[in-house]
């Protein structure tokens, strides 16, 4: 058995029994430990980072979460670990600057806020653009599989809403669907076929845009939380989780 697939196998064990999932977790400190390194730029200390203890939990989330249309597991727990680390470090940016931003400062009332508006340099916004990236370049890399470029999609993306309302349907049908992501990861084709009867969309809908639903459903294959946040903002009007 190999090494990805032994740990596949273990955190399906882990899934089901706490023990199980206590000593995965403590098999992979090093590895949690490493990627909370990577977000604080040194070596997190055990008892006073926090991002430590936010790191642990992700990985105990990404073990409950994971399934093996995701891909790699580690790959998976990873992009989990780094986009809870920076949803702590902004909620933690947003509580200390609460009072201090509006607090007035020297003898013009100038406040805090307004003082230090033009050259802060936000961490939080670092740690999200090296997080956004590294999700940009799994995605990239897993679509090249397929033959798709991101020009491609862009390319390729609905010009009218009738037509992305469409592609919306097939979307939220794959996902209900898991067998069907299943099926595409597996081929490295796009289940047109299974789409459109499922769905109800104009299978010509599907083949003219099939290099944009490609990417979709990859990204429902793995854990690229920040862009499917990103992807509320383009599918306005549908739910996508």
């Amino acid at each position: 058995m190999n090494d990805a697939h032994k740990i596949v196998e273990q955190v399906y064990a882990a899934k089901e029994n706490v023990r199980a999932a206590d000593d995965l977790i403590r098999s992979y400190l090093p590895f949690i430990k490493a990627e909370t390194a990577k977000f604080l730029k040194r070596p997190p200390i055990e008892g006073q980072d926090d991002e430590l203890s936010i790191a642990m939990m992700a990985f105990h989330e990404a073990i409950g979460g994971y399934s093996r249309t995701r891909g790699s597991f580690l790959k998976y727990a990873a992009m989990l670990i780094r986009s809870r680390l920076v949803d702590y470090s902004r909620r933690e940016q947003r509580h200390s600057r609460v009072i201090s931003l509006d607090a007035p400062i020297g003898e013009e009332d100038a406040t805090l806020g307004e003082t230090l508006a033009d050259d802060r340099e936000p961490h939080e916004e670092t740690a999200l653009r090296d997080a956004t990236r590294a999700e940009i370049e799994e995605l990239t890399r897993q679509m090249q599989e397929f033959g798709v470029s991101l020009s491609d999609v862009a390319d390729n993306c609905p010009k009218q809403q009738r037509t992305l309302d469409a592609c919306r349907r097939a979307l939220e049908y794959a996902k209900g669907n898991p067998e069907l992501l299943e099926d595409l990861l597996k081929t490295k084709r796009l289940p047109i076929g299974q789409l459109a009867t499922g769905s109800g969309v104009e299978r010509k809908t599907l083949e003219r845009h099939r290099k944009y639903m490609v990417a979709l459903l990859l990204i429902y294959t793995n854990g690229y939380e920040i862009i499917r946040g990103h992807l509320k903002q383009v599918m306005k009007g549908v739910a996508v989780r």
